[in-house]
Parts: C-alpha cells; structure tokens; sequence
C-alpha cells in the first residue's frame, strides 16, 4: 500500500512537470525563433521531469512512509512512467498550440490567415461590453 501511494504523488507531480516543462519549452522555441521542434529541448525535459519525479518519490519514501529507498529500480519505473506521459503530453500540446494559433505566417514574415478560432476564443463577454464606458466620455 506504501509502494502505490509512493507512486500515485509520483503520478501527480510528472503530470504537473510535465505541462510546466511543455510551457517553458515552447516559449524557447518562440524565443529562439525555432519553426519545429528541437530535440535538446525534449532531451533537457526529460531529464528534469525525471529529477522532480525522483524527489518526489525519495520524500515521499524516505519522510512520510519511513521506508528503505532504494536507487535503480525507482529510478527505471519513473522513467517508464514519464516516456508515455511526456509523448502524450507533447502531442496535446502541439495539437492545442496549432488549433489555438493566432495567425500563419509565410517564408518572407506576411500574416496569411488569422486563425478564427483564436478570434472566437478571445471575445470578451457581453456584460463587459460596456464595461469602464464613463471613463470613455471624458
């Protein structure tokens, strides 16, 4: 029972690893001005997903549960668990940043199309519409 609620905060925190490590990776690549994917940048991921994961479950073993940590064995499990997660992840990722897109962009820089699902996404509701409209008289 101690093994599973070990692995279950494992779980948690490669989740919540694994969409903060996606975030900052693509905000590099638009830093960088990179136009597809990068594999230092999945590599540099994995490996730190991989450090958070192990932290986890080393306190998680080691001071809640009083149990004998041990090196190798948690270490090939988490790294199983992160590969699938991280992939999935990556592809939700790519699939959001694609249809959420605000515009395309040709060779020479031009703006092609404006993405209307960004437009339809960013609309501000209808009970804001009139929202601060005295400031806007002066």
């Amino acid at each position: 029972m101690h093994t599973v609620l070990t692995y279950v905060v494992s779980l948690f925190v490669i989740v919540i690893s694994v969409f903060i490590t996606l975030c900052v990776k693509y905000e590099l690549e638009r830093l960088f001005h990179e136009k597809k994917d990068v594999a230092p940048f999945h590599i540099c991921n994995v490996v730190i997903i991989l450090m958070v994961s192990f932290a986890a479950h080393a306190v998680t073993n080691n001071y809640f549960l009083g149990n004998e940590f041990k090196l190798v064995m948690p270490l090939l499990i988490l790294t199983t668990m992160i590969i699938p997660i991280y992939i999935f992840g990556h592809f939700a990722f790519e699939k959001y940043k694609s249809v959420y897109r605000k515009y395309d962009t040709a060779e020479n820089g031009k703006v092609l199309v404006l993405n209307e699902k960004y437009v339809k996404k960013k609309k501000l509701p209808a009970k804001l519409k009139n929202y601060n409209a005295a400031s806007k008289e002066k």
